[in-house]
């Protein structure tokens, strides 16, 4: 299961709005199959498995990181599959919270005599997928906060500079999230200040005959900017790029509608949301981003972003990167702004935290 679970994590930034799976065929205490889901719309992962174990998979043990599908989507159903190929024995880590799928595909392998199993390394499954989990059962995207400031919690100095407080390894980390995710969403303030593309940049894997493999190459994500009024510079670069990947800009129904048109006219969507203290309301756009099939969110900056999202309790997990530097100043902008908690006894707890270094930067990540 250790196995399938690592090979199911190759998949990352490949299959949503489907889970990342991995199987394993087992005859006789040896591996004769191996497989994960490698992107939308391809084979499953229990299917790859049987398909490289070929005869052998009959009688053989399947171990599955994700309860098999008993329902027909852009594939068969991959219980139909397990059937045919004549395995006896199904582990698996965690049941589909999918309810089209929620121990169904289970209770039908068991009632065709198969015996099955369920619950090992659950937890370790369950986090692989935490944002399609939290997507299936909320309808809410998983939301990740990223930050990099100083060891005294600044994220530029008294005079504005920020470029660059960490080191390329650091920065090499945030674009891997990038590919990996759904979504990245900024405030207007950190558009208009640094005119960021948003994109991933990250270097091509390249196969023995030099040719480009496109399977393992860097993926844009969706790029979001927070601009209740519309502020966005028509001739900003996330507007003109040659991206895979749309951009959308949430807005209110104070945006002028003369420049709501212009950005459509540019090839990006404007998001016309609810209003909250003169800003977009975060959790209806939550909501948007959800029945968009948006299953996680990076959210990157500013401070004033990053604090709205931490006073409404809507962060799931952090990265928080701290430079070897120290700053000082008191007018130097710290990481998180917004309103902030009065007393210790309303401030958020962080749990499950964890602490590396990332070239001479350090990372502390946790949930919330």
């Amino acid at each position: 299961m250790k196995l399938a679970l690592r090979l199911a994590a190759k998949a990352a930034g490949r299959v949503s709005p489907n889970p990342m799976v991995g199987a394993v065929v087992v005859k006789d205490g040896q591996i004769v199959g191996r497989g994960y889901h490698r992107a939308y719309g391809q084979p499953h992962a229990e299917v790859e498995a049987m398909h490289r174990a070929g005869d052998q998979a009959q009688g053989a043990d399947l171990y599955v990181t994700l309860e098999p599908c008993n329902h027909r989507g852009r594939t068969p159903p991959c219980t139909q599959a397990v059937l045919k190929a004549g395995i006896r024995r199904v582990v698996v880590a965690t049941l589909d919270p999918n309810p089209r799928v929620n121990g169904g595909g289970a209770e039908f392998l068991q009632s065709k005599g198969l015996q099955v199993e369920a619950g090992l390394l659950a937890e370790e499954a369950r986090r692989l997928n935490e944002a399609w989990f939290k997507w299936v059962e909320t309808g809410l995207p998983f939301v990740i906060a990223k930050a990099a400031c100083s060891l005294d919690g600044k994220i530029a100095t008294a005079g504005g500079e920020s470029q660059w407080l960490t080191g390329e390894k650091a920065r090499a980390f945030g674009h891997q999230l990038r590919h990996q995710l759904d979504a990245i969403l900024v405030g207007v303030g950190t558009a208009l200040a640094d005119d960021p593309q948003l994109t991933t940049r990250l270097p091509q894997r390249t196969t023995e005959n030099g040719k480009r493999k496109t399977e393992n190459g860097p993926r844009d994500p969706i790029r979001i900017v927070l601009d209740s009024r519309l502020r966005l510079l028509l001739d900003a670069k996330m507007l003109h790029l040659d991206s895979s990947a749309p951009t959308w800009i949430a807005c209110t129904e104070a945006a002028p509608k003369e420049k709501i048109k212009a950005i459509k006219e540019l090839g990006a969507d404007v998001l016309v949301m609810p209003e909250e203290s003169g800003r977009v309301a975060l959790k209806p756009l939550l909501e948007e981003l959800g029945r968009r099939q948006v299953q996680s969110l990076l959210v990157e900056g500013g401070a004033e972003t990053l604090g709205s999202f931490f006073d409404q309790r809507l962060v799931d997990k952090f990265y928080f990167f701290y430079a070897p530097k120290i700053l000082g100043g008191k007018t130097a902008p710290g990481m998180l702004a917004g309103e902030g908690v009065q007393r210790l006894g309303e401030a958020l707890l962080a749990r499950d935290l964890k602490v590396r270094k990332i070239g001479p930067d350090l990372l502390v990540e946790g949930y919330l």
